[in-house]
Formats: structure tokens, C-alpha cells, sequence
């Protein structure tokens, strides 16, 4: 039986989820609304497909797809969001996501998306096909393209209100590096205070402007 494990902030949606998914024969072996206990979990129960919302409350799913993509692991990342920026499907597909799902889709389009994964296929909603075939092509503008990996993921988790010291905590890093990545990253951007760089993540999509 195909093994799920859901990362989303709503529990009612992730109830939703659950009961779709095992109504179509399928087995969610763990959930979560935290990217840090989501990626303990994965590694401990290494899932076969994991379904991934990118507007958690505290971090970018896209930070999860930047961890796992680390790791020599058979899971798949099934990204299922309401966002349906170029941006954001490009960065996905760049963190290496096998999907990506709209949450307006039905859950007969989720089951489908999952078994397609497993056969090593990549499922895009309609709406979002295009871009992704923009985005495999190279041809999604990335005003991030500058920065590293370590920078995006850093930049993301300063804009959602992080200090030096929990991203160093959440990273495995020292405040003074995270402190020396933040003024690498806003000099690549041009920016010179957090204020900016929070507009800058607002126009690109990195965060939303209305709730993060």
C-alpha cells in the first residue's frame, strides 16, 4: 500500500486530505503543520509520497523541498498549494518536486497525481502546466538566480520574522554566519534593510503580501 505523509498548516484540510486519500486505498503514516518535525519524520518513516503545502504559517514548504533535496532518500514531493506563481513552480521544480498540485484540484486529480509520481512521471495541474514547462526550459525569469541555495532558504526564513540565532538554531549554523549570508544575500538584491527585503520577497512570491 502507498505510504503518504501530509505537511499542511490547516488541520481540517489535512482531515480532508486523510480521508480522500484512504478512501482511494491509500495510507497516511504521519502529518504535519512544522517543517522541522515533517523532516524528522520523513527520514524516520521515509514515506513514499509526501504531500506539501508551500504557505505554512512559520516557514516555505520550499524549505522542506531544500533539506530533502540533501538527502538520499526514494521519497517523492507532491507540492499542493493554492499559489500558482511562476516563481514559486519554478523554485519547487528546482528543489526537485515530481508535482504540483492546486488545491482547488478534485481528490480524484491528487490520487491520480500520487500514482503518477510513483511511476516516475511529473503531474502538473492545468493551470500551472505552462509554467512548468517554462520553468523546465529556463525560461521563468529568476530575480533570485544570484543567490545560493543556503541564501534562498536563509532569505526565506528572515522574512517570515527569524532571527539570527532560530535560523542558526534551525540550521546547525552560527548567528554570525546566518548574519553573514543575510548581508551577502541583501547585497546580491540591492536591498539594505529587512523592511526591503521583505517588499522584495512580497513582489517576487516568495511570501505572500496579505498573511506570509
Amino acid at each position: 500500500m502507498t505510504r503518504l505523509y501530509l505537511l499542511e498548516d490547516h488541520t481540517i484540510v489535512r482531515e480532508g486530505l486523510r480521508a480522500v486519500l484512504e478512501a482511494g486505498g491509500l495510507s497516511v503514516v504521519g502529518e504535519s503543520d512544522d517543517v522541522t518535525q515533517a523532516l524528522a519524520d520523513i527520514v524516520r518513516l521515509v514515506p513514499d509520497v509526501v504531500l506539501l503545502d508551500l504557505g505554512l504559517r512559520e516557514r516555505s514548504g520550499l524549505d522542506l523541498l531544500q533539506q530533502l533535496s540533501g538527502r538520499d532518500l526514494p521519497t517523492k514531493v507532491l507540492v499542493l498549494t493554492v499559489s500558482e506563481r511562476p516563481w514559486h513552480v519554478a523554485e519547487a521544480m528546482r528543489l526537485g518536486a515530481a508535482g504540483y498540485v492546486l488545491k482547488g484540484a478534485s481528490g480524484e486529480e491528487v490520487v491520480k497525481a500520487i500514482d503518477e509520481v510513483l511511476q516516475g512521471r511529473k503531474h502538473f495541474s492545468d493551470a500551472v502546466a505552462a509554467r512548468a514547462g517554462e520553468a523546465a526550459a529556463g525560461q521563468v525569469p529568476d530575480p533570485m538566480a544570484a543567490l545560493s541555495g543556503r541564501e534562498r532558504q536563509i532569505m526565506r526564513m528572515v522574512v517570515t520574522g527569524m532571527s539570527s540565532a532560530a535560523i542558526g538554531n534551525e540550521l546547525h549554523l552560527s548567528p554570525k554566519t546566518v548574519d553573514t549570508y543575510r548581508s551577502r544575500l541583501m547585497a546580491k538584491l540591492g536591498v539594505h534593510d529587512v523592511a526591503n527585503l521583505v517588499r522584495v520577497a512580497v513582489r517576487m512570491g516568495v511570501i505572500d503580501g496579505s498573511d506570509g
